[in-house]
């Protein structure tokens, strides 16, 4: 694989996986619930959130499976496992609006005006939470072994991506009452459906990926 395909796709494995996880544009309008009179601080919210929420997802990217490998769980399994984690949440979005519910649950304990921390609720749980976590730890599973040219490359690619969803949280929040208005909410839905189907795809091939990792392992 060429150095421009490689950073290319974990650029787009990376970007793919987390966005309809992360889903900037379904919670743009939650983000405006929760910070109503605070306008003139918006955009330095969503500012931090994206910035909170890039290093989360960096340390689970590239530490979460180091962690799993310490307690002994090997690459192979932490690919199957994680897989069919990636494919049963690209198949929830698909079907249900859970994520969604979820997220709004949470903003329905900070009533509008309230002092609102970047952190808390903002970045966790409404932006980054345990299910992008989990996929960020399962796309992190998938680097190369032992070439270390290669893992270069790779996590280049990868950073990039975590950057774009970084960029698109801030986009989302910062313009969040523009694009409310100008998705609507038919228009998110569709969005964030296509979105599901590819994370379902994903979590197939990672679980096909892991598959046969483990069938390459000596007896």
């Amino acid at each position: 694989m060429s150095s421009l395909s490689s950073v290319t796709h974990a650029f787009l494995l990376v970007f793919a996986g987390l966005f309809p996880i992360v889903n900037p544009v379904g919670n743009a309008p939650i983000f405006l619930r929760l910070t109503q009179g605070a306008d003139d601080k918006r955009q330095a919210l969503a500012r931090a959130v994206s910035i909170n929420g890039f290093f989360l997802l960096l340390g689970s990217l590239f530490i979460g499976s180091h962690v799993l490998e310490f307690f002994g769980i090997t690459l192979p399994i932490v690919r199957i496992a994680g897989g069919m984690v990636v494919a049963a949440f690209g198949w929830n979005l698909l079907h249900s609006d859970d994520e969604k519910s979820q997220a709004q649950r949470s903003a329905s304990d900070n009533e509008p005006g309230q002092s609102i921390d970047a952190f808390y609720p903002l970045t966790m749980p409404l932006t980054v939470g345990p299910g992008s976590i989990s996929v960020a730890v399962t796309l992190g599973s998938q680097r190369p072994a032992t070439d270390y040219a290669q893992f270069a490359l790779v996590a280049g690619g990868a950073i990039a991506g975590l950057l774009a969803v970084a960029i698109t949280i801030y986009v989302s929040y910062a313009f969040a009452e523009r694009i409310v208005r100008r998705l609507g909410e038919r228009g998110t839905t569709i969005v964030m459906r296509l979105s599901a189907f590819i994370l379902f795809c994903l979590g197939i091939q990672i679980i096909w990926n892991g598959y046969n990792s483990l069938m390459a392992l000596p007896a």
